[in-house]
């Protein structure tokens, strides 16, 4: 019974760890699902609540910091948003001057104007966003 009741604990945090994504209730539900086998193979509840602590505090303080180093390495320069438009090739579907106009940028369109004053897009023209401004690309195509 107390396998199951460990078993149950276990899985729960585990499927709890999907809405929080911080590592912390995996490794507590780990922790239970090693306490489950613990009690399993024969153990008594102080067994199994030491092999429980035991697994947690591994868990926590050494699986969880490797996990997540391991997990978020490579994103340090990752850009999100508006940040990873900048430099993007898009196409104008409207002219595009000084006070405005629309291009398509990776499919979706957006009003925008040109970066330098005395530049006129024409449709069909292929220019690069140099900056967003709101809700307005900022962009500019070499004459």
């Amino acid at each position: 019974m107390a396998a199951l009741l460990w078993l149950l604990f276990g899985v729960a945090l585990v499927l709890a760890e999907v809405v929080s994504g911080d590592f912390v209730l995996v490794m507590l539900g780990a922790a239970g699902l090693a306490a489950a086998l613990a009690d399993v193979i024969g153990g008594s509840l102080l067994v199994d609540a030491i092999v429980f602590a035991v697994t947690a505090v591994v868990g926590i303080f050494a699986v969880r910091p490797i996990l997540r180093s391991r997990l978020m390495s490579g994103h340090e320069h990752l850009t999100t948003n508006i940040q990873a438009l900048k430099g993007v090739q898009a196409e104008v579907v409207a002219t595009v001057d000084e006070h405005g106009g629309r291009v398509r940028i990776k499919g979706e369109v957006w009003s925008a104007r040109a970066f330098e004053p005395t530049q006129r897009l024409e449709p069909g023209q292929q220019v690069i966003v140099m900056d967003i401004s709101g809700a307005t690309a900022i962009v500019w195509a070499e004459n």
